[in-house]
């Protein structure tokens, strides 16, 4: 198993950089089941920040290449049950993933609910304002 850091997800996905987009589809198309890539979970909110501000790319596709990454069986997201259930909730919101992640993984901790300065992720990610 080798990891496989932020930057080599990009060029994999945005396919901008005819060299190391090139690497990065040479080596993620040899990876297996049985000899996987594992992806961190700060990669993965690298992953999606990265595509929504430096590409302006859309919700719809952000959240096709975070399926499409999760199903994928020749790599290994770190806690996948967890990113399930943080792109579930930043399907049906208007928060930022960063933000779904942060309130499902305080839930699943046991949190009784996760308080927040942001007004934002209070409205959207179901998080509760400190006023």
């Amino acid at each position: 198993m080798i990891g496989l850091d932020t930057n080599v997800l990009v060029r994999y996905f945005a396919q901008d950089d005819p060299v190391q987009s090139s690497k990065a589809t040479t080596l993620i198309g040899s990876l297996t089941p049985e000899d996987p890539g594992f992806v961190a979970i700060p990669s993965v909110v690298e992953l999606v920040w990265v595509l929504a501000r430096a590409y302006q790319s859309d919700r719809i596709f952000i959240i096709h290449i975070l399926e499409e990454l999760l199903r994928a069986k020749e790599i290994i997201v770190e806690q996948s049950p967890l990113m399930w259930q943080a792109l579930h909730l930043y399907k049906v919101s208007k928060a930022d993933f960063a933000d779904c992640l942060i309130e499902r993984s305080c839930q699943i901790a046991g949190c009784h609910y996760t308080v927040t300065f942001d007004a934002i992720a209070a409205k959207t990610a179901g998080m509760r304002l400190i006023k």
